[in-house]
């Protein structure tokens, strides 16, 4: 403890983007929980999809109300509320785990009638009431109105438009429970959540997470990615069920790869004014133990597993990097986007 309260003053500022992943989210808790309590690291922005985007508001709104040590509560209370034994109303809970999981878990009673009742009935007509408590769910963790007053954390949130098929990203001023309703509403167990007119669907189809207009608001140009969804699987799936969850990482990452492709263009344009830093945090160990036909498992167990993952990874990154940033980046975009090629 000693040695960290002498390095306190030494702070850099960094953009977080925070990926969606379902359940994975739990990573990013751990990564969140231990760059707060290190303490070296200070936020200019984070941007979020999905469960990144819940991340991301829990972040926000901890650091509105209290600072870094609020912010690690809010994000404790919010995994500890949507885990199996967490005090969360029966059908609050029902929305969480659609949050955290494309499809049902293998073995749960309900996931042959879903599997069944989505091959001819959408959202729309299992739910003719649109009948969703995340709203009030999110509400209850969040102050969206201390969010949008706060002038320290640029912020923002992706949602796909459903009509025109474009991302739109939502600025710290116009998030509302909404809003993170939109960017993790998958849309096959979700209706389109309207905002301003327009139908949103999950972010995660055009910018997972968005990174360019972080660089846009601010003048920090390190950015800290921490990514959730598989880059690569060595085994080829063969069962439906693994081909629709490969199918969904490869969709989830792409927005990702095509927006490190363009930071990578942009640093090689001769006399380019910024020369981004880019850093990733990314699920590995564990989360090559997990097929990509893993299905959500809300036991905290499982939760504070990946939490102390994440705060490994954290670790080991402050370690080894810490004295890169500002400096230099250390992914090598180059090498990151020949390598999705």
């Amino acid at each position: 403890m000693l040695h960290r309260l002498l390095r306190r003053p030494v702070r850099k500022k960094v953009n977080l983007a925070l990926q969606g992943g379902g359940a994975h989210g739990a990573y990013t808790w751990g990564v969140l929980d231990y760059l707060l309590e290190d303490g070296r690291l200070a936020f200019a922005g984070v941007s979020g999809t999905s469960a990144g985007a819940v991340n991301a508001v829990m972040l926000a709104d901890g650091l509105a109300r209290g600072g870094a040590l609020e912010a690690r509560a809010r994000l404790a209370e919010f995994w500890r509320a949507a885990s199996v034994g967490g005090n969360l109303p029966g059908p609050q809970r029902a929305v969480v785990e659609r949050l955290m999981s494309l499809l049902p878990m293998d073995g749960a009673p309900v996931q042959f009638m879903v599997d069944a009742m989505s091959r001819f009935l959408s959202p729309y007509d299992l739910n003719p009431l649109n009948i969703n408590p995340l709203k009030d769910l999110i509400g209850r963790f969040v102050d969206f109105d201390a969010i949008r007053a706060g002038r320290q954390l640029d912020l923002f949130i992706s949602a796909t438009n459903v009509r025109t098929g474009r991302l739109r990203v939502f600025r710290r001023e116009e998030i509302t429970a909404d809003v993170i309703m939109a960017s993790a509403a998958l849309p096959m167990l979700f209706r389109a959540v309207e905002i301003d007119g327009e139908p949103y669907w999950d972010g995660g189809f055009t910018g997972n997470p968005a990174i360019l207009p972080l660089i846009e608001a601010n003048d920090i140009d390190d950015i800290l990615v921490v990514q959730i969804s598989p880059l690569s699987r060595e085994t080829t799936p063969t069962s439906s069920r693994d081909i629709l969850h490969r199918v969904n990482e490869i969709t989830f990452n792409a927005p990702l790869d095509s927006e490190l492709r363009a930071l990578e263009y942009a640093g090689r344009i001769a006399g380019s004014r910024r020369r981004f830093k880019v850093h990733r945090i990314v699920l590995e160990g564990v989360g090559k133990k997990l097929s990509a036909g893993s299905k959500l498992n809300t036991d905290y167990d499982f939760f504070t597993l990946l939490h102390r993952a994440g705060r490994r990874a954290a670790r080991r990154f402050l370690d080894e990097h810490f004295g890169d940033i500002g400096r230099r980046g250390t992914l090598d975009l180059a090498e990151a986007t020949a390598a999705s090629a």
